[in-house]
């Protein structure tokens, strides 16, 4: 249970500032992710061949804070689904409020971190919102020294590529959330069944350890795994289709391209020890494979059958690659190709 207006409060009050900007120049930057949202969404549907029969639509702009209210109140909807508010007992509410403060934490966190995103849960009653974090997106290009409007136009090619992933493919946001339900509610079972069950499996799962996954990943029953491995495939997929999309747009509407790829590769995998430590513990190491397994199995699928053969992974949730397909890319066209 998490009291997600907590969450929202702490980690907007927490969250630190953004870059000293000019008036002038931070209204540039919020008229530009606006607007290039639309012009970005146009490239990745002739790209792509998805949502074309849709409205063009901007971008909704906002600093730290905003993105922390946004972020709470999606996961709110999202997970509402799986926990609801009775959950708990008598201390219920306390338990609630101390988990939403340590959450509020972590979204301060990466409030400094996201440039943007796609919540389908987010918006206007909750159907769906495409988020630009307008100051750390001047903070990176500063930092990454390469040309403002280059770089806006690069983050919007990959969030819009979210946005259509799931306002083209009429299934996967419902797919998504009750995949979601399941896992969070077997969870919530087995944390109720005590621990002699959990220490049962220990065992089994440090003798596995070097088979891939983490601890936690080997101590889930054989339920929470099968429901866990379609969220992660489901997950990789999104991201890595994204990373690639954005990537093959790019040399027709992104001058510097290549550079920008280059340094902010380069800046992913950077930083100090305490950010790698942080980024360990958080899983944001795991976020970055997920983009680089992503893009790769959408890059093979392409080669292989073109951009239409790889529009089959939206038909139904059958024919979403598995995780191991996704990283054995030849075994999904065999599967829906022959």
């Amino acid at each position: 249970m998490v009291d997600w207006d907590r969450a929202a409060a702490t980690g907007a009050l927490l969250v630190r500032g953004g870059p000293q900007v000019a008036r002038g120049e931070a209204d540039r930057a919020v008229v530009d992710l606006r607007e290039l949202t639309a012009e970005a969404e146009g490239h990745v549907r002739e790209l792509t061949g998805l949502g074309l029969d849709l409205p063009l639509l901007p971008g909704t702009v906002v600093d730290r804070p905003g993105w922390v209210r946004s972020a709470a109140s999606g996961l709110g909807e999202l997970t509402g689904r799986a926990l609801p508010a009775a959950q708990g007992g008598p201390l219920g509410p306390i338990l609630a409020s101390g988990t939403g403060v340590q959450t509020g934490l972590l979204l301060a966190f990466l409030a400094s971190r996201v440039l943007g995103q796609y919540d389908p849960f987010g918006g206007e009653e909750n159907k769906g919102e495409l988020l630009l974090v307008a100051p750390n997106v001047v903070a990176a290009e500063r930092a990454l020294k390469v040309p403002a409007r280059d770089f806006r136009l690069w983050v919007c090619l990959h969030e819009c590529t979210h946005r259509l992933q799931f306002t083209a493919v009429p299934w996967l946001r419902d797919y998504f959330a009750d995949e979601v339900e399941r896992l969070v509610s077997g969870l919530a079972e087995s944390s109720t069944d005590g621990l002699a069950e959990l220490v049962g499996r220990l065992p089994d799962a440090l003798r596995n350890r070097g088979k891939g996954g983490g601890i936690a990943e080997l101590l889930q029953s054989p339920k929470e795994r099968s429901v866990f491995d379609r969220l992660l495939a489901l997950s990789t997929l999104l991201e890595g289709h994204a990373d690639y999309v954005m990537d093959a747009v790019g040399p027709q509407v992104v001058p510097s391209v290549e550079q920008i790829r280059a340094r902010f590769t380069a800046r992913r995998q950077g930083g100090g020890l305490f950010d790698r430590l942080l980024r360990a513990v958080l899983g944001l190491d795991a976020k970055i494979r997920q983009y680089e397994e992503g893009a790769k199995f959408t890059r093979h699928v392409v080669d292989a059958v073109g951009m239409d053969g790889f529009n089959k992974v939206w038909r139904s949730p059958n024919t979403l690659p598995t995780r191991a397909e996704i990283a054995d890319p030849a075994a999904w066209v065999r599967r829906l190709h022959g």
